[in-house]
Parts: structure tokens; C-alpha cells; sequence
């Protein structure tokens, strides 16, 4: 976005809710380096990792969840597993192309998601370093 529509940024603060983590089912891309990254910081062998966490979709490797939505490395009560190393599309959450792409995105993202519209203003240039990152 070369001109966005939120010039001076955007407010959003993790809440550690877990909203973003649980529930309905859906698709966390994983790359063969986060892979390796969740990997070592679990002190497992990578192959195990692969089998056991992620499964093989036409578009790359997503993450499992389990039989409730959840994601497979979301605790109640503990929150993501591994959050020091998590997908890039969890780093970069809430700042989707399809959730800022227009006021309304952006208002509706801030219904499900209680720390979307408050706290620090994230700039525009890092929404857009963001923005880059993964494009969802």
C-alpha cells in the first residue's frame, strides 16, 4: 500500500486473548525455516516437528489444530506455546492485506479481535513492513 488510508497508523495492542489462536478451523502457513525454528526451540528433531504439527495442503504447510479449532501449539491458560519463534503470520497479526485494506476491514478486525484499535500506534511504515511479510 503506497498511500494507505490510515496515514499516521494504526492503534493495536496483543491482549494475549487467544482469539486470534482458537476456534474456528483455518490456516497458519509455516515455512520450512520457522519449521526449523519452532524445532529447535522445542528441542525436538525437526521431522518429528513436520509430522506431528503440520499437515501438507496444495498451497505449503499449515500448522494442525486440534479437534476444536484450537491451534496445535495453543495452551488454555498458557497461551502459544511457542511464542518467542512463532509463523510469520502470527508476528505480523492483525496486519493482513485483508484486514486493513479499508476502513471497514479494519473496523471488523477490530470486532473480533480485542486489541485491534487500541493501545500503541503502530506507523504506517512498519504496517507496511508487515504488510510484506506475508501476504494473507
Amino acid at each position: 500500500m503506497s498511500n494507505p488510508w490510515y496515514p499516521s497508523g494504526l492503534h493495536f495492542t496483543c491482549t494475549q486473548c487467544g482469539d486470534c489462536c482458537t476456534g474456528a478451523p483455518g490456516f497458519v502457513w509455516v515455512e520450512d525455516a520457522e519449521l526449523a525454528a519452532i524445532a529447535e526451540y522445542l528441542g525436538e528433531p525437526i521431522e518429528e516437528v513436520r509430522g506431528l504439527t503440520t499437515r501438507a495442503t496444495t498451497r505449503g504447510r499449515t500448522l494442525r489444530e486440534k479437534a476444536n479449532g484450537d491451534c496445535v501449539f495453543y495452551e488454555k491458560g498458557k497461551g502459544c506455546t511457542i511464542y518467542p519463534v512463532r509463523p510469520a503470520q502470527c508476528r505480523t497479526w492483525p496486519f493482513w492485506e485483508s484486514n486493513v485494506a479499508s476502513p471497514e476491514t479494519w473496523r471488523q478486525t477490530c470486532e473480533v479481535c480485542p486489541g485491534s484499535g487500541r493501545g500503541e500506534l503502530i506507523p504506517a511504515e512498519e504496517i507496511t513492513l508487515r504488510l510484506n511479510i506475508i501476504r494473507l
